[in-house]
């Protein structure tokens, strides 16, 4: 992440109440309080308005969230509240909004409400549990305004009302490093890659994230400028990283160093966040020696929160930022081969892989040929991390620009293809048919994401906060 979330935090309420109900207002805010504290909790920076009670305090409260420049307004209903309360708010806000619908336990205590000891005393009480009444006014007046919303109904008390709204905190927290995303772009696409190429434009009205032309020459230069030291310790580096395998020559090693040192510096220069790249440097032997020994580095980028796709992968390059702001990872893979006696996917790729959620250390092992590709050199061999996992793909979407597809199923042990590129075994709960076919029905292009741990309900928690569909096959 590259800047800290800033969450608006506003109690909604209704000033007719506090001079009718004794410490009821005294109560909320006390709620409120207990919110606010949760939500610190996950990291964010907590810009809180109070108790809104009348459209006067709304629209002051929606004037100070612009202010405060906030990326996510959490709206919480402590008691009915009148939606004219809420408009001005939320339209001066002009950012996603979660209605946090909590009371404040799981079920009241019916008996000790009935001996209170007038009718007065009892509304009172109740106004203090009754968060769900004004829910639908509130949804009906933000739908028929067109302001998207979503919604998070449950308890204070509750773990799993608490879980959601993290994963909440979680995907405005991506969109927002998204926006902040410099994504480079080192080349040209792969040839015939149809489903590859990618309105770049769109990525930035989208996600809002900007695009860096870089020109592989740069690269080069940048090469030709590293010291026999930095390249020595570069190569101590893999060393420590890597499982570097004894055929790899000396020589191998100290060319893919002296690329991964000068990548460093090019990422610095740029500032970038995020890489896609292909290039084929033929006729210029510079950016061919550049090219061909790009793999260690690009994998380093990886898993150092600067992820990188090859073939010039611009959505997968999306999909695997996605991925590392949610504590993922994201490699970059696709299918393989099928297992069809196993139920099993067969899934990797030539170029970088994320070292960082592997199955062990990573091996170096050096290739005569980088199948349709130009040159030979170093590449990585890994499986991602045995147990749970996630597929992203950022898919073409005519009518909304993109769309998200997620897949969960699980690394497993086995047998794989020792050819120098990742290769992990998956197990989808559908069977390897059925998700073969519901994953292309979805038409993505056919490299996609893999990351650790389920997270299909944060990403379609994201998809939301930027409005594009999300469609989970399994």
């Amino acid at each position: 992440m590259t800047a800290k979330l800033r969450v608006g935090l506003c109690g909604i309420g209704l000033d007719a109440y506090w001079p009718q109900f004794a410490g009821l207002r005294e109560q909320l805010e006390g709620y409120l309080a207990q919110v606010e504290k949760r939500l610190e909790g996950f990291g964010a920076t907590i810009e809180s308005f109070g108790l809104v009670d009348t459209p006067e305090r709304s629209r002051e409260a929606g004037h100070a969230c612009r202010r405060a420049d906030i990326d996510v307004l959490f709206l919480y209903v402590t008691t009915y509240a009148l939606s004219r309360t809420v408009l001005p708010l939320v339209q001066r806000a002009g950012v996603p909004v979660i209605v946090l619908n909590l009371q404040p336990g799981a079920t009241m205590d019916y008996e000790a409400f009935n001996r209170l000891p007038d009718r007065t005393a009892m509304t009172g009480a109740w106004l203090a549990w009754c968060s769900a009444c004004p829910v639908p006014e509130i949804a009906n007046v933000l739908r028929r305004a067109r302001i998207p919303f979503h919604q998070v109904t449950g308890a204070l008390t509750d773990e799993a009302s608490w879980k959601e709204i993290e994963e909440w905190v979680r995907a405005a927290q991506v969109k927002a490093a998204l926006a902040e995303n410099r994504l480079g772009l080192l080349g040209h696409y792969y040839g015939g890659m149809l489903d590859v190429a990618t309105d770049i434009t769109q990525v930035s009205i989208t996600f809002g994230s900007h695009i860096e032309m870089l020109e592989v020459d740069e690269l080069s230069a940048l090469r030709s400028e590293c010291m026999e030291e930095e390249i020595a310790q570069r190569v101590r580096l893999f060393e420590e990283h890597f499982d570097v395998q004894a055929e790899c020559a000396r020589s191998e090693l100290e060319r893919a160093a002296r690329t991964s040192v000068a990548l460093d510096r090019l990422v610095e220069k740029h500032d970038l966040q995020s890489l896609a790249y292909y290039y084929k440097g033929t006729g210029v032997a510079a950016n061919e020696d550049t090219m061909s020994s790009i793999i260690l580095g690009t994998s380093l980028l990886t898993a150092r929160h600067v992820p990188v796709a090859g073939e010039y992968e611009v959505k997968n390059a999306i999909a695997m930022k996605i991925m590392d702001c949610l504590g993922a990872g994201g490699s970059f893979t696709e299918y393989y081969v099928l297992d069809l006696a196993d139920d099993i996917v067969l899934m990797g790729h030539d170029g970088p892989g994320h070292i960082a959620i592997a199955e062990g250390k990573t091996r170096v092992r050096p290739l005569e040929v980088y199948h349709g590709k130009v040159g030979q050199g170093l590449s990585v061999e890994m499986s991602v991390r045995y147990g749970p996992v996630t597929l992203l793909s950022v898919v073409d979407d005519p009518e909304h620009g993109f769309r998200l597809l997620a897949a969960e199923g699980v690394s497993e042990s086995g047998p794989t293809l020792a050819i120098g590129n990742t290769n992990s075994r998956y197990r989808f709960p559908i069977g390897a048919r059925r998700f073969v076919e519901r994953w292309n029905e979805q038409g993505p292009a056919h490299h996609c994401a893999v990351g650790v741990g389920h997270i299909a309900s944060a990403l379609d928690k994201l998809a939301r906060l930027l409005e594009i569909p999300f469609v989970q096959v399994c």
